[in-house]
């Protein structure tokens, strides 16, 4: 009888018990699950070189010759004499920065004033190259607003916001968004740090 059920393709009851179990992923597991189910696109890397080959491939691939810098901290990475970086605003230009935090549960992208200056979210160019570590990697919302508060004792930033989705054409339906979309076709350039 188990031939005929699995050749006509009934489910059998074990295989019901199996998909009712729990899945208990690792912090950068799910985290990159989330996040590339969302249209992320993610590139993992072991040395500071491999970022910079990446970034470099990322420009290439997309032909993109100058970059938005928010953060200078990320200057260095950029190996590529051709490329041009400026620091004014413009909505065209792709968006290269860091990040404060990684939200694991979501596969959200956690920002502040830090990286984002008092420029919104909504208001910068659709298209994004962020540059984080496995150490920025948190579980939740929660824990990265509390690592927010405790790396920056001395004075708080603003402006936090997360990009919540990496598929510019997603169309959401919630009312409460309406005009304000944070959709952005986004790179994760992620360096292992632990």
């Amino acid at each position: 009888m188990n031939f005929l059920k699995k050749l006509l393709n009934f489910p059998i009851k074990e295989d019901k018990e199996i998909q009712k179990q729990e899945v208990d992923l690792s912090l950068d597991d799910l985290f990159v699950h989330n996040f590339i189910e969302k249209g992320g696109k993610f590139l993992y890397c072991l040395k500071k070189e491999e970022v910079s080959e990446s970034l470099e491939k990322i420009l290439s691939e997309n032909n993109w010759n100058k970059l938005l810098l928010l953060n200078s901290n990320v200057v260095s990475l950029i190996k590529n004499k051709k490329v041009k970086t400026v620091s004014k605003f413009d909505k065209s230009t792709p968006v290269f920065t860091t990040c404060e935090h990684l939200i694991a549960d979501n596969g959200d992208i956690l920002f502040s004033s830090n990286q984002l200056k008092s420029t919104k979210l909504p208001e910068l160019s659709e298209n994004f190259i962020v540059y984080a570590t496995t150490s920025q990697l948190v579980k939740d919302t929660g824990q990265g607003l509390t690592g927010i508060k405790t790396n920056s004792k001395d004075s708080l930033p603003t402006n936090i916001s997360s990009i919540k989705n990496y598929n510019i054409n997603n169309n959401d339906d919630n009312f409460l968004n309406y005009g304000n979309s944070n959709s952005k076709n986004l790179y994760l350039l992620l360096l292992e740090d632990l």
